[in-house]
């Protein structure tokens, strides 16, 4: 039988690549390829059974990998070999390699050390499920929920990024429109600087000439209202001497 390509690396355990089914037949472009499942032997041992059970959870919480060679269909499940402490103080050294090999940041947003740890952490569920399948479960529903989390955290993220995004366009279109009226306000501008420069002329002139005016009929009046007292000084001076010529005679 020839095995599959090389699979990618790890760090959750799995176990050799099986081949699963293969085609009916040669589909054509556009059609899908159907498969036929070899199925599994039948088993009645009582450990076989609990082993069985064991590999359903696994492979409920940790799915195997496929792929396709040719037609063939090649299935990869996690392992079902219990972890020992040398099996995690190994998987330790891997991350700490693993993250200097792939030049992971130990700090901020890095998808390259998510997807380490999470492959550290799926094989940490794998080890607990093999030994304690209820704990394993347990660690499983964590770990689904913190994904949910992360799945909400980055939706919001992208939804805040788009509406960012909107405004900064919506502004920057704004700012064009202001940047094309900012000429057309500034000829405006000049524009009523000229005439409030030519409407203030205007009033100076017009105040200067009714100051002129002003004085002008100032001054008749004035004059005016010398000859008036002038003439009656002199009709007041020509009834007192009527009346003294009056009474001498």
């Amino acid at each position: 039988m020839v095995m599959p390509d090389q699979t990618p690396e790890s760090l959750l355990k799995y176990k050799r690549p099986g081949l699963v089914g293969k085609n009916k037949f040669t589909s054509t472009r556009g059609h899908t390829v159907k498969f036929v499942d070899v199925p599994p032997k039948p088993k009645t041992d009582p450990n076989d059974l609990l082993k069985e059970n064991t590999e359903d959870i696994l492979n409920n919480h940790l799915p195997p990998r496929t792929w396709m060679k040719g037609n063939l269909r090649w299935v990869q499940p996690v392992s079902n070999a219990p972890g020992r402490t040398a099996d995690v103080v190994n998987l330790k050294h891997l991350l700490d390699s693993k993250l200097q090999v792939k030049r992971a940041h130990a700090v901020g947003i890095c998808p390259i050390r998510r997807a380490l740890y999470t492959q550290c952490f799926d094989e940490i569920i794998r080890q607990v499920i093999v030994m304690c399948t209820e704990r394993g479960q347990l660690l499983a529903c964590i770990r689904d929920e913190i994904q949910m989390t992360i799945a909400a955290y980055k939706t919001l993220y992208q939804t805040s990024t788009a509406y960012g995004m909107r405004k900064a366009l919506l502004a920057e279109k704004n700012k064009e429109q202001m940047d094309k009226q900012i000429p057309v306000l500034v000829q405006e501008i000049e524009e009523l600087r000229m005439e409030l420069s030519e409407l203030t002329t205007k009033c100076d002139t017009i105040q200067e000439s009714e100051k002129e005016n002003r004085e002008q009929i100032e001054k008749d009046l004035e004059a005016e209202i010398e000859t008036l007292q002038t003439e009656n000084q002199q009709l007041k001076d020509d009834l007192e001497t009527i009346i003294t010529s009056l009474r001498n005679s």
